[in-house]
């Protein structure tokens, strides 16, 4: 098994956001760049994501 670093799996992620020809938010970017950092994890963005557009009942 081939382990990747987290910078170059975000890298990589966020190349095939931009192969669709999308942009990655700002605050999108912010949230990679502080769990790169280690001030967050990965659950951390899914979290807050899932709260800021999440379909209201």
């Amino acid at each position: 098994m081939i382990l990747v670093d987290s910078n170059k799996k975000w890298d990589y992620a966020l190349g095939l956001i931009k192969v669709d020809g999308l942009e990655p938010s700002a605050e999108f970017l912010e949230l990679v760049e502080k769990e790169k950092e280690g001030k967050m994890t990965t659950e951390d963005i899914r979290r807050i994501l899932d709260q800021k557009y999440k379909v209201k009942e």
